[in-house]
């Protein structure tokens, strides 16, 4: 008897130690985790386009269950909000994607407002699963392709862009598919303004059979390249 009392004593001198924030609660969060969110801006809020401007046919883009489900005629969102005055040059962004089959779109990034057309500014991610056009998610469009699959349609998966200087890593759910760094004097035929720089964000409604949905997206600010 007199041990179990010794051991209901240490049990309460515990909790009241966890509850004084000297140790941590079983279930309570790891510091690691929150400090692996450190940095990480949302330029979606789940609920509507805020910071975000269409050109032609804005009715292509629309919000539902938390998620921005892009699915109609050729339209192009842009990120006009607060964060960084859409002006980004170093970066690492990261969105969750999920294609319906046979579905086409893309995330353009250094690129900036246009009211028609395919943006003339910033290069092209490509967003394609199944699509029949061959160039693959995670490729630079044009630039540095990716013919292999590397996500499945009606599956979420997260497409990250990482940019410090002339160098633009692309990853779906963590893997590396493209490791670039842009020549001097680069020149993409047909494509003059694909250059790195500086510039906003741009989600693709490339045609009306295809239907994309992007959630949880966002961007962390890196420092200038040494």
């Amino acid at each position: 008897m007199r041990t179990r009392s010794w051991f209901v004593v240490l049990v309460m001198a515990a909790c009241l130690v966890a509850a004084a924030g000297l140790l941590p609660l079983a279930g309570a969060a790891d510091s690691s985790d929150s400090a692996s969110e450190e940095g990480w801006v949302t330029l979606f809020d789940g609920k509507s386009l805020d910071g975000w401007e269409a050109n032609e046919n804005p009715e292509t883009f629309s919000v539902a269950n938390g998620e921005l489900v892009v699915h109609g005629k050729r339209s192009h969102l842009f990120y006009i909000g607060q964060v960084e005055n859409h002006d980004f040059k170093n970066f690492d962004f990261k969105a969750e994607v999920m294609t319906k089959p046979s579905s086409n779109s893309g995330i353009y990034f250094h690129t900036k407002f246009q009211p028609t057309g395919w943006p003339d500014a910033g290069y092209e991610v490509q967003v394609n699963n199944t699509h029949r056009d061959p160039k693959k998610t995670g490729g630079l469009y044009d630039v540095k392709d990716v013919f292999e699959q590397h996500a499945k349609d009606e599956v979420w998966f997260t497409e990250e862009i990482v940019v410090r200087g002339k160098h633009v890593e692309v990853k779906i759910d963590g893997k590396t598919v493209v490791d670039f760094t842009e020549p001097d004097d680069f020149v993409v035929k047909n494509h003059p303004g694909r250059k790195v720089g500086h510039g906003t964000f741009a989600l693709q409604g490339h045609d009306p059979v295809s239907e994309v949905h992007f959630r949880n997206i966002r961007v962390k600010v890196l420092p200038d390249a040494s």
